[in-house]
């Protein structure tokens, strides 16, 4: 959860953003954008039963009004309203996703990705966020541009 947090506090997600997780797993990026930013949320996720699960975590936290969570590929999903996009997927996927990000998102949305960066495409800031175990994590934030 700390890099989570700080994938968050780094894209400066507010209540006005729309957080598009692509990957969501458990949903638990875009119910922390609702809870705690006030954000609305939509996780993409291809397994059936995640996004279940996701959806039953965010009625049990109280955020289902603010956030959706859709059974899709991440490489079709339409991703125009989104202000931010979250990623923790390959660094294969991320490479696959960066011609859809950046012909689709608006300029000033923000991409954060864990650990993966996107190739040749210069990340706005790095960050390391260290875990209490010792253990180092990388966080890219990327700003589109027109």
């Amino acid at each position: 959860m700390p890099v989570v947090e700080r994938m968050l506090e780094l894209a400066g997600v507010g209540p006005d953003d729309v957080v598009y997780d692509l990957g969501s797993g458990d949903g638990r990026i875009v119910i922390l954008a609702a809870r705690r930013y006030g954000a609305r949320g939509v996780g993409v996720e291809i397994d059936p039963r995640l996004v279940d699960w996701s959806r039953r975590s965010a009625r049990r936290q109280g955020v289902a009004h603010l956030v959706r969570f859709l059974h899709q590929d991440a490489l079709t999903v339409d991703l125009s309203e989104a202000t931010v996009v979250t990623l923790y997927l390959t660094p294969a996927a991320n490479l696959r996703l960066r011609p859809i990000l950046q012909r689709q998102l608006r300029p000033g949305a923000r991409v954060v990705s864990h650990a993966h960066d996107m190739g040749d495409w210069t990340p706005h800031r790095v960050e390391r966020v260290t875990l209490r175990g010792g253990e180092e994590h990388t966080i890219y934030l990327w700003v589109v541009h027109r």
